[in-house]
Order: structure tokens, then sequence, then C-alpha cells
């Protein structure tokens, strides 16, 4: 019970950092987009077609990118299935044998290793294999479309702070409280992904800032070298 509770909690701190990162990717490439427009001309509406156009496609690629990688996913855990339950079917002693050594080499002793595999094995041979041998459970595979409408929406809440700053802030102040309020977001979200993941904060908002910064700057520099 105490594994379980565990994994379900490590699956959710997962899920976290996994959000945290998709808004600070929605941040940083909407924010590279709108102020190297910015660089290059200041009529708002080209900032706000430029911003929102950033965003729907980022959050497009985010989700259908995700959605390709976690199908494939999907279709490696059924096919690795597959395969554990025709040897099941051909080998149902060999396979006992496999995952009592499996527990041998986790510290159970020879003969409690194979007590513990024939009793799992006699009430869900499958899913005792899929669990200690691939660690997948049969029953509950990975959802492309979660992963990907959660990778949509993450990037999207990133993308929402450069859009609207770039789109409402008025005339000169555009660009420098866009930057400045890309800066604290990226602070925050290297702050909460080192807290989730339990490593030094400092580095981490440190690393996030800079690689806005630089974004930022080399983009508004190109949008300068075009600017109409």
């Amino acid at each position: 019970m105490e594994e379980q509770i565990q994994g379900g909690m490590n699956q959710k701190l997962n899920i976290l950092r996994a959000g945290v990162l998709g808004a600070n990717d929605g941040i940083v490439s909407t924010a590279g987009i709108v102020i190297g427009v910015a660089g290059a001309t200041t009529n708002t509406m080209t900032l706000v077609i430029s911003g929102l156009a950033g965003l729907v496609s980022g959050a497009l690629s985010m989700g259908g990118g995700e959605y390709v990688s976690v199908s494939t996913q999907k279709d490696t855990e059924k096919a690795v299935i597959a395969k554990e339950s025709a040897e099941l079917e051909d080998d149902y002693d060999g396979e006992i044998n496999e995952l009592a050594k499996i527990y041998e080499q986790n510290g159970l002793s020879e003969e409690l290793a194979r007590r513990v595999a024939v009793e799992l094995m006699s009430k869900d041979a499958l899913k005792a294999h899929a669990a200690a041998e691939l660690g997948v459970n049969p029953a509950d595979y990975v959802n492309p479309w979660h992963a990907a409408f959660s990778s949509m929406l993450s990037f999207t809440i990133g993308a929402i702070l450069p859009f609207l700053c770039i789109a409402l802030i008025p005339g000169a102040f555009k660009v420098p409280v866009t930057v400045l309020a890309v800066l604290i977001a990226l602070g925050l979200t290297g702050f909460i992904s080192a807290r989730l993941g339990g490593a030094p904060r400092w580095p981490a908002i440190a690393r996030n800032i800079i690689v806005g910064a630089l974004t930022m700057t080399v983009t508004y520099m190109i949008g300068q070298f075009f600017h109409v």
C-alpha cells in the first residue's frame, strides 16, 4: 500500500513538473516572438496577430507532439504486453521462474521469491509479470489525448502573459514591461520546478531567467535589423 501511495505521489509530481515546463515553454517562445516583432514594428495590431499566431501554433505543436509521442509509447506498451501474454501461454512454468528471479534480485530469498511469484501469478499472471518485469499496467495504458490536452493547456497558460502584455501595455512601455513580466514569470517557474524536483532553487531560477533574457535579446535584435 505504501509503495502504491508513493507511486501515485510521484506520478502527480511528474504531471505538475510537466505542466510547469509546458508553461515555461509558452512564456519563452511567445515572448521571443512578440519581442522580436516589437523590435521591427510598433504597430499594435501586428503585435497582437503575431502573438496570437505564436500562442495558437505553439499550443497545437505542443499538443500534437505530445499526442504522437505518448501514442508511440502506448503502442509499445501494448506490443510488449502482447508478447508477454504469448510467453505465458507457451511456457507458464518458465515465466514463474523468471518472475521469481526478479524478486530474488530485489532482495527476497529464493524460497520466498518463488512463493510470491506463484501466488501473484495465480491471481493475475499477466499483471504480475507486466508490473515486475516491464513496469506496465495492462489495465491502465498511458492516455495520449490526456497528455496532448495537458500540454496544450500548460503552454497556453504560459503564453498568455507575454501576449497580454504586448497587446495591452501602451506605447513605449510595451517592450520593457513585457520583458520584466516575462523574467519575473520565468523566475517563478524556475522556483516551482526546482521545488517540485527537490533541486537547488537559485540555479534553476538563474537558468530560466538567463535563457529567457537571451531569447528576447536575440529576437529583438533580429527585429531591429529588419525594422519597418
